[in-house]
């Protein structure tokens, strides 16, 4: 492989894959509830790791040269990104839902705008007015 294209293709996939997880870390902040944070995560864990991954991999190959072990290596770490990423924010919203978080009212489309009863939801855009229960 040309050092031209294997320098180019290592930092097209890696800024690619950092900017994603730049992208939704920054994006982590603005949201206001627990699943909004956690479906922003999910395209960082997703794709952007997995395209750091593959930058590795890229640049092993132009450095290294070929070998079953990288690229199986490579495929395992993607593919675990992906099933990790996945069964983790499954499991992390199901924990924030019975846990009672309340959800961000103005979230659409929003099935779990009531809160649990007994949790109290005060509404930050309106403080005057609680929400009730």
């Amino acid at each position: 492989m040309n050092d031209a294209v294997a320098t180019t293709l290592v930092g097209i996939l890696g800024i690619t894959g950092s900017l994603l997880m730049l992208f939704s870390a920054i994006a982590m902040f603005r949201v206001r509830d627990a699943l909004s944070r956690i479906n922003v995560f999910s395209p960082a864990t997703g794709l952007g790791m997995p395209l750091i991954v593959a930058a590795a991999y890229v640049y092993d190959l132009h450095s290294e040269g070929f070998s079953w072990g990288s690229l199986l290596m490579a495929l395992i770490a993607v593919l675990c990104l992906i099933i990790v990423s996945s069964v983790a924010s499954n499991t992390l919203s199901r924990a924030s839902v019975l846990s009672g978080q309340p959800v961000y009212r103005k979230t659409a489309p929003n099935r779990l705008a009531r809160p649990p009863a007994g949790i109290v939801d005060d509404d930050p855009d309106y403080p005057d007015h609680p929400r009730a229960s």
